[in-house]
């Protein structure tokens, strides 16, 4: 989630448009997003996830529920999102009658390690650049592995640092199945994070000067992030075994 999406319930008309002059073709436009979700990034989360109609996908961090929203209309699938602000909440669910799901989507209050979801209660799990502001990455996976049925996958984004992911889901329980590069993802980021530097006087008289000036330092700050690849993980809990 980006300081746009965490600031406001609303975003402002120059806000969308950079975010579609900097992500092109690439950003499905319906989804409002202000995250690196592409069409290439929901084509793999729905091959990966392999989901069956009337299933339960739990989004963790779902700010104003895009993504979350699109994977379940794209396979019929019942939806629950996770996140922290009641404005992003209030958002998503507003949205839920627009991408058919009214009665599909429910969207609850909860954090990274503290989701208020049932022990084995959901079919498939996504994070769309959200599960890297977790205080506690390991508490975090260990959480969505505990939500998780057994068998079930999380596709989630982040990017290898200091603490490796790889080496974080397995010790909450989870199982890698792939690690992908998320081609392209890098050139976006730059190409918005130029755009905010550039519109700063615009951002601030349309934002006011604290979330703009939230923007303009992640900005600054993206340009030493984009140093590392962005990647995307499929992660799975474990089958029970038969006997």
């Amino acid at each position: 989630m980006t300081a746009v999406e965490a600031e406001t319930e609303t975003t402002t008309p120059l806000t969308h448009r950079l975010y579609a002059e900097a992500f092109g073709d690439d950003r499905p436009a319906e989804l409002e997003t202000f995250s690196s979700c592409s069409w290439w990034l929901l084509g793999t989360v729905v091959g990966a996830l392999k989901l069956s109609p009337g299933q339960l996908l739990a989004d963790i961090g779902c700010g104003r529920g895009g993504p979350g929203l699109w994977l379940a209309r794209a396979t019929a699938t019942r939806l629950v999102g996770i996140d922290f602000s009641p404005a992003a909440l209030r958002a998503a669910a507003a949205r839920a009658d627009s991408f058919g799901l009214l009665g599909r989507a429910h969207f609850q209050r909860g954090s990274f390690d503290a989701t208020t979801l049932e022990d084995a209660s959901v079919d498939g799990a996504v994070s769309v650049d959200a599960l890297p502001f977790a205080q506690d990455r390991l508490a975090a996976l260990t959480e969505v592995c505990r939500v998780l049925r057994p068998g079930a996958r999380f596709v989630f984004t982040g990017r290898e640092g200091a603490s490796s992911w790889t080496a974080m889901v397995e010790k909450a329980g989870l199982v890698l199945e792939d690690r992908l590069v998320h081609e392209g993802a890098n050139a976006r980021w730059l190409r918005l994070f130029d755009l905010w530097l550039r519109h700063e006087r615009e951002l601030r008289a349309e934002l006011g000067d604290a979330a703009a000036a939230q923007m303009v330092e992640e900005a600054r700050a993206g340009h030493r992030l984009v140093e590392t690849a962005p990647l995307v993980f499929v992660t799975r809990r474990p089958p029970i075994e038969e006997d």
